[in-house]
């Protein structure tokens, strides 16, 4: 049996009202046609019964249609009341006619279709079918009562025949109707399950701690979660969305790594690793300015990202989506040192305070060995203490240095002549060439910062390059560049081979170095320095684009690497 009204979810009884009320508005119209039909047909001998008041009765039968379909529209009570009662009223005026008509050969016998249809839909088999019995009943005592009068006008094979239409087109009205009914309940549940599923992943996406970027295959934003928002530190208004990346120079590095991708994954190179690292930095449209200091000030700086490509396909259809994974690596970068520091941090300052007094005896013991004559065999192995001495102590002073890193609050330096004052005392205690360091001229440059502690981030990275330049003039440059956000950048760039990838993820970590004669401190010092003075200490690597085009049609050119200190704030002099 088809459920009811009362049975159905909201959803479902909004439709059988909906339902009713196209119902009564078919009735309107019908009226209206039989009114009209019926008063211009005026021709004798149409009616048998020509004294039958047939305009007052389809003016009263679409003055009710009027009631009806106003008490469906406005009086959303009692269904199964308000349907029967229709369908009864359409049947004893469409009786009415038919008899008053001359019964089956008046042809108004198909006229019981629409309320018995209406039946079929609307109320439950049995009703209906009780209502096909009825019309039935009375379009065969029509015919009997004419077999009564005038035996040669009977045609009960007519009437049998509307009788077994009748009932079968109300079986097959109704079967369908159930089964529209079936579907709509099942479709209103998925709709629900998909809406409480869209509400889940709203509030997934939302409080994940990646940053997600949904693209199209133009490479048109169109959604971005809020860990998204942060990590590029600027909100994604209504705006960039719908906008291409290419178009929004904050994302400028996103951009060119999703062309990229798009490039390979046209050429049918879909194997290769799907993840890039990218560093990002807000541009002039970020509305916070850099307060506090650490990590905190480090964010609203640059970030250093990891993109991770998946493709969303549409089953086939011309829609797929991309989505960019952001995951903040420094970040992750950060908590592995906290949890390795906090692991160290007893043992590192028990060697601060205790290795030191063995190791000043152990150095002056072999300063006095060589004071002795001795040969040349020995002298080498003297050579061999104080040279690991000298690094167990510089060992020892990094990390005395990091228990005494306090927040310095900083002082405004012109960046010119405290490069110079740097570079040339560098020159003189490592017997540097003068034409090996370029320093660029930046005398329009001011930042604030701890002149000690620039002075140490500033040899400790020329050391480095010191290590890996080819020695020739110019092979390490120093020079400043200001961003779009009036940030200062000042780059340490050597002519030697980028940093590799798989050495770049561990390169400020404490205790982590390539070098046989190094600690693994003084990058990690050095950063932390930075960190201290709101500033932010990155190895990027950069492309050196070929010709000068459009962000669409960038082709990739030498990859060079370098140390980029990005300065909080910075102005001119």
């Amino acid at each position: 049996m088809k459920p009811t009204a009362q049975d159905m979810a909201p959803s479902a009884v909004d439709t059988f009202w909906r339902t009713l009320q196209t119902f009564a508005v078919t009735r309107v119209a019908i009226a209206l046609v039989l009114l009209v039909y019926l008063s211009v047909n005026t021709r004798q001998g149409f009616w048998v019964n020509p004294s039958f008041l047939y305009r007052e009765t389809c003016a009263a039968y679409l003055i009710l249609a009027l009631g009806f379909s106003l008490l469906a529209a406005y009086c959303r009570r009692r269904f199964l009341l308000q349907a029967v009662s229709q369908i009864a009223a359409d049947l004893v005026v469409i009786s009415l006619l038919y008899v008053a008509a001359g019964g089956v050969r008046s042809g108004l016998g198909i006229l019981y279709l629409f309320p018995l249809a209406g039946s079929a839909i609307l109320s439950p088999l049995l009703v209906a079918l009780f209502f096909v019995s009825a019309a039935t009943l009375v379009m065969l005592v029509n015919s009997g009562y004419q077999v009564l009068e005038s035996p040669a006008d009977a045609n009960f094979a007519q009437v049998g025949l509307y009788g077994v239409a009748f009932f079968a087109a109300v079986y097959v009205i109704h079967r369908l109707a159930a089964r529209l009914i079936n579907q709509e309940k099942l479709a209103a549940q998925h709709g629900e399950a998909l809406q409480v599923q869209q509400a889940i992943n709203r509030l997934v996406i939302a409080d994940m701690g990646d940053g997600i970027l949904v693209v199209g295959r133009d490479g048109t934003l169109l959604t971005a979660n809020p860990a998204a928002e942060r990590m590029l530190g600027a909100p994604l208004s209504e705006e960039s969305l719908g906008q291409k990346l290419t178009d929004l120079p904050a994302l400028a590095p996103i951009a060119d790594n999703f062309l990229a991708r798009m490039r390979r994954t046209a050429d049918g190179a879909n194997g290769g690793d799907d993840s890039a690292l990218v560093v990002v930095k807000p541009g002039s449209d970020v509305s916070h300015s850099i307060t506090g200091s650490g990590r905190n000030a480090r964010r609203d700086v640059a970030v250093r990202l990891k993109l991770r490509f998946a493709t969303v396909d549409a089953f086939g259809l011309d829609k797929d989506r991309t989505v960019i994974f952001l995951q903040d690596v420094g970040e992750i970068e950060n908590k592995a040192q906290e949890l390795k520091l906090a692991s160290m941090g007893r043992l590192t300052a028990s060697i601060a305070h205790e290795v030191r007094n063995p190791l000043s005896a152990i150095s002056y013991a072999a300063s006095l060995l060589g004071e002795e004559d001795c040969s040349p065999a020995q002298a080498r192995l003297i050579h061999i203490v104080d040279d690991n001495v000298a690094r167990l102590n510089r060992m020892i002073e990094d990390i005395l240095k990091l228990s005494r890193k306090v927040q310095s609050d900083g002082e405004s330096l012109p960046l010119d002549q405290t490069l110079a004052e740097i570079v040339e005392e560098f020159q003189e205690t490592h017997s540097v060439g003068p034409g090996i360091i370029h320093v660029a001229s930046m005398q329009a440059y001011r930042v604030s910062f701890d002149p000690m502690h620039l002075r140490e981030v500033i040899v400790n990275l020329l050391s480095n390059a010191m290590r890996y330049a080819s020695g020739a003039d110019g092979s390490i440059r120093v020079f400043g560049v200001s961003d779009a956000a009036n940030r200062l950048e000042l780059h340490v760039q050597d002519d030697g081979p980028p940093i590799s990838p798989e050495v770049r993820a561990h390169l400020f970590e404490p205790f982590y170095t390539t070098s046989s004669k190094g600690t693994g401190l003084g990058l990690y010092v050095a950063r932390e320095l930075c960190l201290n003075n709101q500033a932010v200490l990155d190895y990027e690597y950069r492309i050196e684009s070929l010709g000068n085009k459009s962000a669409s049609s960038r082709e990739p050119g030498k990859v060079s690497g370098r140390f980029v200190i990005t300065f909080a704030l910075s102005g001119r002099a």
